[in-house]
């Protein structure tokens, strides 16, 4: 008998968060244990690397991952930490390692550390999933200041570079590396232009990447979700941006994380996705305008 998940439909309660914004502290708590979803070895004995995973879509692909057989480390910020504990809880209830690293991937040497001290501890790396993110809601482009713009830019993309060039020498034929990109910016965003201009790149940086990559048995693909209930909604729109979040979608709600985490499995498994890169591929709840 086929089974449909019950997910909070919009609008939302209305609240807001200080930056960087905890899973805990949100109302309803985003969703990502996934009960429907069953692990089948797809990943198993494999390691992965997962940025902003502490909490939201990050949290959720790691729980997968270790229900897919794979240990994962977890790079988020310290103020995160509360969260990242809960995550590392979710993992080894599944059975597998978590490794916990806090830091900014906006720091080149960082990047490097947590991908060292992954390899180090947990034996090796297979997959890298660049999923951290930095946004704020602006009405106007006079709004943005250049520090925003900045900071938006060394986080959504400069970040995922950087985790790429540490990661590199250590992924071999068969590994796979997932970016986080957006519906924004496959569609644009009036409130949210510097973000939606980083998820653009990224979804370019993918495609070239895998591009770039395939010689050595690497593949690079995007997820680029729509509107997706996470803690980066209250900790940068306003709190009646934040109640509608997703209402305008034609299910008529956000998205939870565990809707989102599965697509990521599926470009970490070579048995799902081992003829598919440089793709980005849309969780957008039936907008199917984008792209």
């Amino acid at each position: 008998m086929a089974r449909a998940q019950k997910e909070p439909r919009s609008p939302m309660p209305a609240q807001s968060q200080p930056k960087p914004g905890l899973d805990s502290a949100m109302t309803p708590k985003p969703k990502y244990q996934a009960p429907l979803y069953r692990g089948s070895g797809k990943l198993q004995g494999r390691v992965a690397l997962i940025t902003g995973g502490d909490s939201g879509i990050g949290r959720s692909v790691a729980v997968l991952y270790a229900r897919e057989g794979a240990d994962v480390a977890l790079v988020y910020l310290p103020a995160e930490q509360s969260d990242a504990e809960d995550t590392r809880k979710a993992v080894e209830a599944e059975g597998r390692k978590a490794l916990l690293l806090p830091g900014d991937v906006t720091d080149p040497q960082f990047c490097r550390e947590a991908v060292g001290r992954a390899v180090q501890e947990l034996g090796r790396l297979d997959l890298l999933v660049n999923n951290a993110a930095y946004q704020q809601e602006q009405k106007a482009l006079e709004d943005v200041t250049e520090g925003q713009f900045d900071l938006t830019f060394r986080t959504n993309i400069y970040g995922y570079f950087y985790m790429v060039k540490a990661a590199l020498p250590h992924l071999k034929k068969g590994s796979a590396i997932i970016n986080c990109g957006s519906v924004a910016g496959l569609e644009g965003n009036p409130k949210l232009i510097d973000y939606a201009a980083t998820k653009g790149a990224i979804h370019a940086f993918t495609k070239s990447l895998a591009r770039n990559l395939v010689g050595k048995g690497i593949r690079v693909n995007c997820v680029a979700p729509g509107p997706i209930w996470t803690p980066l909604q209250p900790a940068s729109k306003s709190p009646e941006s934040v109640a509608a979040h997703g209402q305008g979608n034609p299910m008529g709600r956000p998205g939870q994380p565990e809707e989102v985490a599965p697509a990521f499995v599926f470009f970490a498994s070579e048995a799902d996705s081992s003829y598919i890169s440089g793709e980005v591929l849309t969780v957008n709840g039936a907008q199917t305008g984008a792209g």
